[in-house]
């Protein structure tokens, strides 16, 4: 099934409104709103988890999504509890976003040591494992090499499966997420189409040897009307932003999460709704 999401902001600027573009995308026909998780920075942004519980309570049925929630940042066990209840508190529309943790400065500034990218990726790995067995298990006991538990016990668990999508662009990191997870989202500015085929083919060969199926989620800047030139952003009239996003279908990317861009950035969401999403959705 294809989903088509929209990146919303945490920005805490006079005048940002994260909560009021949430419930926009739900009156417009998202499937999904998503922002990302950078909690350091000298611009004023709101910490990607409370935000996100504030747009589910202000919405509906629209789902949330962290695109993506940095493993170090929390520990794992403790994003299994939050994950649970903000899933169950919003009527079972969480989407659980992790990514190894990218920006370094970040974790410098606050304190917490910089992993080296083996130790992101065996972090991220090991924070599925934490979370999936206390969502499952009782008196659950795990031991890794980054993170633990002894006996722990979650209760209540989610009684509808969470989806985790990961954001992942190394070797170890693609086959973590056939081999784990139930979405790859990748970005276009880090994996350009031509790569981007690459990397969906580990992803999905990795996945073929354990039996999962994966959604593959393109994250996508996008701002109709505006010139063409910057490869990181889809831009152009309404049907040269429908073809390239169709182009992208036939490679593989069945849904995606769109990123208003460009001077009209406001107007993009709306555009999206009327001029680009009734075409996506009617591909098979």
């Amino acid at each position: 099934m294809a989903l088509f999401g929209l990146g919303i902001s945490t920005s805490a600027a006079p005048g940002a409104d994260p909560v009021g573009d949430a419930r926009a995308a739900e009156e417009l026909g998202f499937d999904f709103v998503s922002a990302s998780d950078h909690p350091c920075g000298t611009e004023p942004t709101y910490e990607l988890w409370t935000m996100l519980t504030w747009v589910a309570a202000a919405t509906s049925h629209i789902r949330v999504a962290s695109r993506v929630l940095g493993v170090p940042y929390r520990p794992p066990a403790m994003v299994a509890k939050m994950a649970e209840t903000l899933h169950r508190l919003s009527g079972g529309r969480l989407i659980l976003g992790l990514g190894g943790g990218y920006s370094d400065e970040e974790f410098r500034a606050f304190g917490l040591g910089v992993p080296t990218p083996r130790e992101k990726v065996d972090g991220m790995i090991e924070a599925i494992g934490v979370i999936r067995g206390l969502w499952s298990q009782r008196n659950f006991t795990y031991q890794g090499t980054r993170y633990t538990t002894d006996a722990a016990n979650l209760e209540p668990k989610p009684d509808t499966p969470i989806p985790i999508w990961l954001g992942t662009y190394g070797n170890r990191a693609l086959k973590a997420t056939g081999e784990l997870a139930d979405g790859w989202i990748p970005s276009l500015g880090f994996a350009p189409p031509d790569q981007a085929v690459q990397l969906r083919q580990r992803v999905l060969t990795a996945a073929a040897r354990t039996g999962r199926r994966v959604t593959c989620v393109y994250n996508v800047p996008v701002d109709i009307g505006g010139r063409a030139g910057d490869p990181s952003v889809v831009a152009g009239s309404p049907a040269e932003v429908t073809d390239r996003l169709i182009g992208f279908t036939r490679l593989g990317f069945t849904s995606f999460n769109f990123i208003p861009a460009g001077p009209n950035a406001p107007d993009q969401p709306h555009r999206l709704a009327a001029e680009i999403l009734p075409t996506l959705r009617t591909l098979p």
